[in-house]
């Protein structure tokens, strides 16, 4: 996956155009549509080799979503802080009448609603091989942004089941590709991986579908030393097999139970996040 990432930033270096962002008043290359396949069928999970992958932050976050957070802090104690700087130091969501205090996301990346648990629709239907065409979980709710500290950006997740094996498919309409993307790409095949697992069926291969590409100027220096670099192979995720059901996610784990065997990876770069 590393290679299909350099060629990815390549073609934005290359082809993209000049976009000054509304929300965070900076200029950035942009381009868009782009795909990624992931076969996670032997384990494989595609962190990123050009530079250090901070799978365990990743994983923590989507942990999160899963469980319904709502505040930055409960995402810090579970060791993940990239909700910290859009809480709390987005202009616009501190001025927000709908903001509840220090940490507050909003309805931001909701789906456990008790009217409307989409997770929890989903992994039933799973477990009983179920696919109704729409085993979809969506953070795009419309009605509710103007009580978000932010859009989601990753909004869309479609499960799909064929002769026993699950495969899933992810919609991202914004990806900040030398920050934001190493983070996505781990989370849709971890969603994949950990959903089969759950259910009981077997893991098969991850649709990643992204509209807008983007690298905004202060990324560009680092992004061009990052394609210089060859990639190493995947790594294999190990997941504890006690992992058994939905409630084990909601309750217990944390990121010992994974383990990343045969991880080589680059020298990390520090990227600057636009809020």
């Amino acid at each position: 996956m590393s290679k299909e990432y350099i060629d990815l930033c390549k073609r934005v270096i290359s082809d993209g155009e000049w976009v000054f962002n509304e929300r965070t008043g900076k200029n950035c290359l942009t381009v868009i549509d782009a795909s990624f396949e992931y076969d996670v069928s032997q384990g494989h999970l595609p962190a990123l080799t050009t530079k250090k992958a901070y799978w365990k932050p990743a994983i923590n976050e989507i942990l999160g979503y899963l469980r319904g957070y709502k505040n930055s802090s409960q995402f810090t104690e579970i060791g993940c802080n990239t909700w910290q700087a859009n809480t709390n130091k987005n202009e616009s969501w501190l001025a927000n009448p709908h903001r509840k205090g220090e940490g507050d996301m909003g309805m931001a990346y909701q789906m456990r609603e008790p009217n409307n648990d989409q997770l929890l629709k989903v992994y039933n239907n799973l477990r009983e091989g179920i696919d109704d065409r729409g085993e979809v979980i969506t953070f795009w709710k419309s009605d509710d942004f103007y009580r978000s500290c932010l859009r989601p950006c990753m909004h869309t997740h479609t499960f799909s089941i064929l002769n026993g094996t699950l495969y899933l498919t992810s919609y991202q309409r914004s990806d900040d590709i030398p920050l934001g993307h190493g983070f996505n790409q781990i989370q849709v095949a971890w969603f994949l991986m950990i959903m089969a697992q759950i259910t009981g069926l077997k893991a098969g291969k991850a649709f990643h579908k992204i509209v807008n590409v983007h690298i905004y100027e202060n990324q560009l220096d680092g992004i061009k030393e990052q394609i210089t670099r060859e990639p190493y192979p995947a790594p294999i995720l190990l997941i504890n097999p006690k992992i058994k059901t939905l409630n084990d996610l909601e309750t217990w784990v944390t990121t010992d139970d994974f383990e990343l065997i045969g991880y080589e990876h680059h020298p990390a770069i520090k990227y600057k996040f636009a809020v």
